[in-house]
């Protein structure tokens, strides 16, 4: 499982892969198409943010934990908030971004619907840091990295949000006694 999460907050090649012919031919404007890494992360940064909400979205309803809740509405909001700048870029580029969350998101939404009380908070607790680790690396590599101007921008405008996220998340971990490795 963890595998998983790991490969949804990522660079997968394997995402990179699928979707790589998702990029439409540059339009009269002067739009370039975005490639190589930076489609990949596009493509891994949708439906990884899609998941994010899914899974706040959850929290919010199951969790236990009055701050396991307030965190879970956090990510609803902030995740949204991305989400929409992502889909804007995506339209200036001409990309066409998965529909959807990936399958390995899809587990761990199940794993954790069947989970109730102080086990729901806990597993998803490990599930945020574990997300939110991947998130800030990948994140804070495209901004580094990346070769289109505008992905490079994006990920660095949404970096310090995602870095806010797991320093709330690792102490809340902590607060909880929550093993996160």
């Amino acid at each position: 499982m963890k595998r998983g999460w790991i490969r949804l907050a990522g660079l997968g090649l394997v995402c990179a892969l699928r979707f790589a012919g998702a990029a439409q031919p540059p339009s009269d404007k002067g739009d370039h198409v975005v490639t190589g890494g930076d489609l990949a992360f596009m493509n891994d940064a949708a439906p990884g943010g899609l998941a994010e909400v899914e899974l706040g979205r959850l929290a919010a309803e199951r969790a236990t934990s009055p701050q396991v809740k307030q965190f879970a509405q956090q990510m609803i909001e902030d995740h949204s908030k991305a989400g929409k700048k992502l889909v804007q870029l995506a339209q200036l580029k001409k990309v066409k971004l998965p529909p959807g969350i990936l399958p390995q998101a899809k587990q761990t939404k199940e794993k954790l619907s069947k989970l109730s009380g102080e086990n729901f908070d806990r597993e998803y607790v490990k599930a945020m840091v574990q997300v939110h680790e991947k998130d800030v690396a990948a994140f804070a590599a495209v901004s580094q990295n990346a070769t289109d101007a505008d992905v490079k921008t994006f990920a660095a405008a949404t970096l310090p949000t995602l870095q806010h996220h797991l320093e709330m998340i690792r102490a809340l971990a902590q607060d909880m006694d929550v093993p996160v490795k």
